[in-house]
């Protein structure tokens, strides 16, 4: 039996792979990377974000890859009220939260909003 251990990394599917990155990085202090040959990612702790232009997609790819639709949780290192307020001082809109949220470890408070593509983004604390 396959027992799987972690997360390595998940691919999104953006229409800009520049605007992409300037959001993740100077909005949730990600860390952009070049590997295979130029490919572009954003690194964070010991995981990573592939990114794929929308139409120049690599090979295998998701069936149906489209911009936006992918719905992320992501883990801070800081309060949710500190989340709250680098939000607002970089004029990303709150959609929903703070809210009490069940993840993987258990109860956190959770923030959502989206990414240029319109992917929702969910911010939790544990």
């Amino acid at each position: 039996m396959i027992r799987i251990e972690r997360l390595d990394h998940l691919v999104l599917t953006v229409a800009d792979v520049d605007r992409t990155i300037t959001f993740y990085t100077e909005v949730l202090g990600m860390e952009p990377v070049v590997f295979g040959g130029g490919r572009r990612a954003l690194r964070f702790g010991p995981h990573k974000i592939n990114l794929h232009a929308a139409g120049h997609e690599i090979d295998p790819k998701a069936a149906r890859p489209t911009a936006g639709s992918a719905d992320l949780c992501l883990v801070s290192a800081v309060p949710i009220e500190e989340v709250i307020a680098h939000l607002g001082a970089s004029g990303v809109a709150i959609e929903v939260g703070p809210a009490p949220r069940t993840g993987a470890l258990g109860e956190m408070t959770s923030v959502y909003f989206r990414d240029p593509d319109n992917n929702l983004i969910e911010v939790s604390t544990y």
